[in-house]
């Protein structure tokens, strides 16, 4: 499926928050999706995934996730230096921005004609992948498919620790977490306390696991494997269209 591509504004918290968005060209109405980056923001490698994932018929909306510290447009290189400053941004940032991030971007999705009624959900990877599972906690998110998410089995998010583990009763989302075995940053203990968490919180889950690393689905990096990719794909597709719809 075609796509076209657009940027829009929105102000949160009286900063102005850059919002990539990308959209099935051809007329009609698709499910939408919230759509988090890595620490390094909306680099091509990102933007990349987000096109492909609207080609499959998703209005996907992803924010910088870091507007408040960073400068319009921004992109970290994901060298040593800017994973240094991508985790900077993370430490410093409140975990209530984060939430109140997620609000706008989802009234967004919510307020747009091409968004079907009803059909919303939210998608990250890395720290994006722990935003993706938080913003779920928003009502009328009926899905989260956090890929290699950082910080739920700890509480490293932001500014202080975050609640996330604790409130997954509140969840009325279906979710689906997909992990590397070689993740070193979601290590085997982190990973069963998630699911243990989910499992005790009621929350109807699915899981997938990778013969892969950290970060193996972008494609600018050594770690990235695609094979895990494309098989990935193929799982978050599978869980997209049986839970959250397909266009109408």
């Amino acid at each position: 499926m075609q796509i076209k591509r657009q940027t829009v504004g929105l102000i949160v918290d009286d900063s102005l928050m850059r919002v990539y968005v990308a959209a099935p060209d051809a007329d009609g109405t698709y499910p939408g999706i919230l759509f988090y980056s890595d620490i390094y923001q909306l680099g091509r490698p990102i933007t990349l995934l987000a096109d492909r994932l609207a080609g499959y018929g998703y209005v996907v909306a992803a924010p910088e996730i870091f507007h408040r510290l960073e400068p319009i447009g921004t992109v970290i290189e994901p060298n040593d230096l800017g994973r240094l400053r991508g985790n900077d941004d993370a430490r410093r940032t409140d975990i209530a921005a984060y939430d109140a991030d997620a609000v706008a971007v989802l009234d967004w999705l919510n307020a747009d004609g091409r968004v079907a009624s009803g059909q919303v959900g939210t998608m990250g990877f890395c720290i994006g992948g722990h935003l993706a599972l938080r913003a779920a906690l928003q009502s009328g998110v009926n899905v989260a498919v956090c890929c290699y998410p950082t910080g739920i089995h700890d509480g490293k998010l932001g500014r202080g620790i975050a609640d996330t583990i604790e409130r997954l009763d509140e969840l009325s989302a279906q979710v689906l977490m997909v992990f590397g075995t070689l993740d070193p940053h979601v290590p085997p203990a982190g990973r069963e306390k998630i699911f243990q968490a989910l499992s005790q919180a009621g929350v109807e889950y699915e899981t997938r696991l990778y013969d892969a690393n950290h970060t193996f689905m972008r494609d600018d990096g050594y770690r990235y494997d695609s094979a895990a990719t494309d098989a990935a794909w193929v799982d978050i597709m599978t869980f997209l269209q049986q839970n959250l719809g397909v266009a109408a």
